[in-house]
């Protein structure tokens, strides 16, 4: 018996029976050899880890594009935030550790630059549209490893695909809406609860809101601070789904009521605030311009893209390319491309 063995006849023998055990993963989408040190979710997050993607979170937008200042979440620490909150939720119910943390580390690899802006806008320019969490999977299957992809398991790659919500239900009736293990209906939980607060956070300290904006019968149910509300979410989570046997995930009507009003209450003050919503349009029109740019420009595209990219339709790859950049990058490359040098910097 070997080491990866060893560590699975642990889960067997220590984890609830409602979780995702790693030797019975329904595999990958290309068989290999397994590891003989560490069970496949173990894997698959270190994959996610090592992978360029994961690395260009650290300079994607979260709500406020280009942030300058130091405390303002990044797509990496909002993925951080999201990974802890659902590790914890998955340790107290007994759940597998390994597998909650690899799909919540990668269920936002294939965000846009400058957030759900970017991703609204490739949505509408793109011929094929675009949503996130399709190019999250498209990520870690095709577009990382130089188009061999990270090859994760099915489990992975179906909480990648079902975490996303937009303004829609939290907890989702439609069973193929839902994540065929618990693991991965944590993270689809822990997503809204980490930004939620993060977000409310993050604006409070850019001064777009304050404090005493947020609504009362809010912070009544949730809490009046950050850790009071996410405490508030997580024990809530643990302790209705323990309540009723804990073979799906649950959480209370009125705490869900009130995560899904203090979500209305950001999109109303925060996400669509002139302020806020200002940089989203002059964001938009960055992508669209380099988008059109590149169309009509495949020379150009395939030197700034570097020839990674290789698939006959254009549209397809220049999307790719654009949707994998960090907001930094884009910046500097539109400024290259599509603005005026000073005469005499050539």
């Amino acid at each position: 018996m070997n080491i990866r063995e060893k560590l699975e006849a642990i889960e067997a023998d220590t984890l609830s029976e409602f979780a995702q055990l790693s030797k019975n993963s329904r595999g990958r989408q290309v068989d290999e050899p397994p590891c003989d040190i560490r069970p496949i979710y173990q894997h698959d997050r270190d994959r996610v880890i090592h992978s360029k993607a994961f690395r260009r979170l650290k300079h994607k937008t979260q709500v406020f594009l280009v942030p300058m200042g130091d405390h303002y979440r990044t797509r990496l620490t909002h993925t951080l935030e999201v990974s802890q909150i659902a590790r914890t939720i998955a340790k107290s119910l007994l759940l597998n550790e390994d597998l909650t943390e690899a799909i919540a580390l990668a269920h936002d690899l294939g965000h846009t630059p400058f957030g759900h802006a970017g991703e609204a806008v490739l949505n509408k320019i793109h011929p094929g549209g675009f949503r996130h969490v399709e190019q999250s999977l498209r990520v870690v299957d095709i577009l990382e490893k130089s188009g061999r992809g990270l090859n994760l398991s099915y489990e992975v790659r179906d909480g990648i695909l079902k975490h996303s919500k937009g303004k829609g239900d939290i907890l989702p009736k439609n069973p193929k809406r839902i994540a065929i293990t618990l693991e991965g209906q944590i993270v689809r939980l822990a997503d809204i609860i980490a930004y939620v607060n993060h977000d409310l956070d993050d604006a409070i300290r850019g001064h777009v809101i304050k404090m005493s904006d947020i609504p009362t019968h809010i912070t009544k149910i949730l809490g009046a601070t950050h850790a009071k509300r996410i405490n508030t979410m997580v024990i809530d989570v643990i302790t209705q789904t323990l309540k009723k046997g804990g073979s799906r995930i649950h959480a209370s009507e009125e705490v869900i009521t009130a995560i899904k009003k203090l979500r209305a209450f950001l999109y109303e003050r925060v996400y669509d605030n002139d302020i806020v919503h200002g940089d989203f349009v002059k964001a938009s029109k960055i992508i669209t311009e380099l988008y059109h740019h590149f169309i009509d420009k495949p020379l150009a595209f395939a030197k700034v893209s570097g020839g990674l990219y290789n698939e006959d339709d254009i549209e397809r790859s220049v999307c790719d390319f654009i949707a994998g950049m960090s907001d930094l990058y884009i910046l500097r490359i539109y400024e290259d491309l599509l603005l005026p040098k000073p005469w005499g910097a050539y």
